[in-house]
């Protein structure tokens, strides 16, 4: 058996973190692919971090060892940011280009590097950086932001978007498929500017 192509999907909680796991998941079963995954989400009803990991075709444990990450999907810069450790040599990050302050960083009033910042501390790797927020608006819900960011992954991570959209169909509430399929074909759309 090969080695696993790692994914590390990060974000805050109410993001749709997990979800977007249970999606790689699901696709993964599709394909007949072994899969593994971890979460940790103890804060996240309070809007802690939340961190996913899924490992496709591997033959170790659920838990990916900071450097291994193939592929890190954040849902917003300062996880990014602060899960950047985990991530492999040559290794791609797709981020959502959005900030959420922490509760507890906005009550004490302690500063938040900008925007600019952030991807400058970054920079050192490869990074795909979209407006899911914008796109999810497009498609119809700005709750479909963790959907478009898989389809912006998709490009990235050793499954068909078929089984992607098959396991998006089965998994996100019936009244919600059809926003979420267009969701995910305009993260798609927009990942495939990052290609090369």
């Amino acid at each position: 058996m090969n080695e696993s192509y790692d994914v590390l999907v990060v974000g805050i909680g109410g993001q749709g973190t997990i979800l977007a796991s249970n999606i790689l998941g699901e696709a993964c079963l599709t394909e007949g692919r072994l899969v593994k995954g971890a979460e940790t989400h103890g804060m996240a009803q309070r809007g802690g971090s939340v961190e996913s990991h899924i490992r496709i075709d591997g033959k170790f444990g659920p838990l990916i060892a900071p450097g291994d990450a193939d592929i890190m999907v954040s849902f917003d810069l300062l996880e990014a940011l602060r899960y950047k450790h985990y991530l492999k040599p040559g290794g791609k990050i797709i981020v959502n280009r959005h900030v959420v302050i922490p509760t507890s960083v906005f009550v004490q009033g302690a500063p938040v590097p900008d925007e600019e910042e952030i991807l400058a501390r970054l920079g050192d790797v490869s990074l795909c950086v979209l407006d899911a927020e914008s796109l999810a608006i497009e498609a119809g819900s700005p709750l479909a932001q963790n959907v478009v960011m898989l389809g912006a992954a998709s490009h990235f991570i050793p499954l068909s978007p078929d089984s992607l959209r098959t396991a998006v169909e089965s998994l996100v509430p019936p009244k919600t498929v059809e926003i979420n399929i267009k969701a995910f074909d305009l993260g798609r759309e927009a990942g495939a500017e990052c290609k090369g």
